[in-house]
């Protein structure tokens, strides 16, 4: 009679033991995506930064793919002020819990686990840029404490 008990807490301890893997895995893909929102934040602070040292009336370009867009120093520097916007309430979407992530604010393309890069588009979460830092590592700590459950009841028999 043990040993079918054995085999179901070996079956249920290795599924659970997959799940903390796996959710460890996600957070540490939250945690990159927030520090590479951080750079971008970072990058276009200090771009907007050195353009307003610039007199007005000059003319900058912008790249766009291959290509060059001559631009006004305010069109740069209202993008860049948004680019920064962006990214904090990108920053801030992944570290709080219970919201939904934007799916259509211009300036960020989410392209993926772990990868940010910048298009003239939209914002389009990732797999893993719609699962919250902080859900994630809730999601941690039940399947630990299931764990910890689990053979503290196989000890008690």
């Amino acid at each position: 009679m043990a040993a079918p008990v054995d085999l179901e807490l070996k079956k249920a301890f290795t599924e659970l033991q997959a799940k903390v893997i796996d959710t460890q895995q996600k957070v540490k893909l939250a945690d990159i995506q927030i520090e590479q929102l951080n750079r971008t934040k970072k990058h276009a602070h200090l771009t907007d930064t050195e353009i307003m040292t610039l007199v007005d009336e000059t003319n900058m370009y912008e790249g766009v793919g291959r290509m060059f867009i001559l631009q006004s120093k305010e069109v740069i520097h209202n993008q860049l002020l948004e680019k920064q916007k962006i990214a904090e309430e990108k920053i801030k979407e992944l570290e709080r819990p219970g919201s939904k992530a934007h799916a259509d604010v211009p300036g960020l393309w989410l392209s993926g686990c772990g990868r940010v890069s910048w298009q003239r588009g939209y914002i389009r979460p990732g797999p893993c840029a719609l699962q919250k830092k902080s859900y994630l590592e809730r999601s941690v700590k039940e399947a630990e404490d299931n764990i910890r459950e689990m053979l503290m009841a196989r000890r008690a028999q």
